[in-house]
């Protein structure tokens, strides 16, 4: 749990995985029980952080290059925009965070996922009152999709990112990823079949957060 009077939740899955509507919807959610909100995104959410995302998302690099791209733009994320909410008492909604990195350039490019424990370790340790700790969501709500499915999704819907231009193959092991982070950290995670109506995958997300108490 966060040390601070505020609320983190990230949002994972791959590419079509149909997150941003349920994010919004929960936004309402919580501010209809009078809860300041700040709706976020990774890589992203502060200028030089969307200078950054934009710069991964179109150029050709490599992976350690990426991975160190992402964690720039989240130290600045957490720095200037997440941690002052959390500090506020915001619930803070973020579309993809950490989980991404090593789900994406760990298990999609196939990077050394101890280098990314690393740096995941220097960029999010925070100072606390007692003791330094490292920032984590509260709760990861994981929309598992399979990749052929999220390829329909996406065929046709936009001009892709060089991620979402990716084979199925690479998504396979994106998920393979996500499973990973999810098997480490179970207490964190919530798992939603993201396969299912866009009303059975909500009322799955909205039981999720019911049931640590955060909304009644």
């Amino acid at each position: 749990m966060t040390t601070t009077g505020g609320l983190f939740i990230s949002f994972e899955g791959i590419d079509g995985a149909g997150k941003s509507t349920h994010i919004e919807g929960l936004a309402q959610a919580f501010r209809a029980q009078g809860r300041a909100v700040t709706l976020t995104r990774e890589p992203g959410g502060t200028p030089l952080a969307e200078k950054l995302r934009s710069v991964v998302l179109n150029d050709t690099m490599d992976a350690m290059t990426e991975a160190l791209l992402v964690f720039a733009a989240r130290r600045d994320h957490l720095q200037q925009l997440i941690e002052p909410a959390l500090a506020r008492g915001d619930v803070v909604l973020c579309d993809r965070f950490t989980d991404a990195t090593f789900a994406y350039q760990g298990g999609g490019r196939g990077f050394d996922l101890s280098i990314l424990s690393i740096l995941e370790q220097w960029v999010q340790t925070v100072r606390g009152l007692e003791a330094d700790f490292i920032r984590e969501p509260d709760l990861t709500v994981w929309f598992d999709l399979p990749a052929e499915i999220a390829a329909q999704r996406l065929a046709g819907a936009r001009t892709p990112d060089k991620f979402e231009a990716q084979p199925v193959e690479f998504f396979k092991s994106v998920s393979d990823g996500y499973l990973k982070r999810m098997l480490a950290s179970p207490s964190r995670f919530v798992r939603i079949q993201a396969d299912n109506t866009r009303d059975a995958v909500w009322l799955d997300v909205l039981t999720a957060v019911q049931g640590r108490g955060w909304l009644p």
